[in-house]
């Protein structure tokens, strides 16, 4: 079973800390996303030169909006900072006019990059709130035969939807997202941005917060799946010392 930590490049010294608590973690955990986000100036690639590599896979996200699949710059990005582990997702749409904007289909970056790259590892992600179940699996599917072979998951709330997607993602490496909620306001945000239907029994107490975090645990080993964590605005401390790594 795997485990990754999610650090938002939000500024250096944010990311820093962020890293420098993920050691504290010891072996639990193996890999580290860095997330490639609009707002932010530091791309994801370029923190990788932060990252002990011979401690942890490093994964920086590309959106597939920000390419173009005729001007080569992914395939530069990937030479220069000898990546072996890429996540493409689609992107968000733009936000202002900050950055060239391509129509670019993330199947066709996970195709071109494969066919690149064979060697490389190539993640995609899953959202269980965008759609159904079946249009999800299926799409997943169809970046599966793009040439994706691990996926992660935008965070699941509710441990029933884990259990319908465990029954259909057997044999597809897949990490399980976890993002604490300890707010109404990152509560709302979640329901109007990203179409989350919380169950009835969903709590933004920490404790209950922390609970659920260790059932997912839990099932995840027991189906074979992996973590995700992506802790936005917690106390990480106290956190990841009543999780059971």
């Amino acid at each position: 079973m795997k485990f990754s930590f999610e650090i938002v490049p939000r500024t250096e010294q944010a990311f820093d800390q962020q890293y420098d608590f993920v050691a504290t973690l010891g072996s639990s955990i193996s890999m580290v996303n860095v997330p490639d986000i609009q707002r932010f100036s530091t791309r994801s690639w370029d923190t990788g030169k932060k990252i002990d590599r011979t401690k942890y896979n490093f994964v920086p996200h590309f959106r597939a909006t920000d390419f173009s699949l005729k001007s080569g710059d992914i395939f530069r990005i990937i030479e220069e900072n000898q990546l072996d582990h890429v996540l493409l997702v689609s992107g968000d749409p733009p936000e202002g006019i900050k950055r060239e904007f391509h129509n670019t289909n993330v199947l066709d970056l996970i195709r071109v990059v494969k066919q690149k790259y064979p060697e490389i590892t190539i993640h995609a992600g899953f959202d269980s709130h965008r759609s159904g179940v079946q249009d999800e699996c299926n799409y997943v599917q169809r970046k599966v035969d793009a040439g994706a072979s691990s996926f992660f998951s935008q965070p699941f709330y509710d441990i029933r939807m884990i259990e319908i997607y465990a029954e259909h993602l057997q044999g597809v490496e897949t990490f399980i997202g976890l993002s604490p909620i300890t707010t109404l306001s990152s509560k709302n945000y979640w329901e109007i941005k990203n179409k989350v239907k919380f169950p009835a029994s969903f709590s933004t107490d920490l404790d209950w917060n922390i609970e659920f975090s260790n059932r997912v645990i839990a099932l995840a080993k027991e189906a074979g799946f992996n973590i995700y964590f992506m802790p936005i605005k917690i106390n990480l401390e106290e956190y990841f010392g009543r999780l059971e790594l």
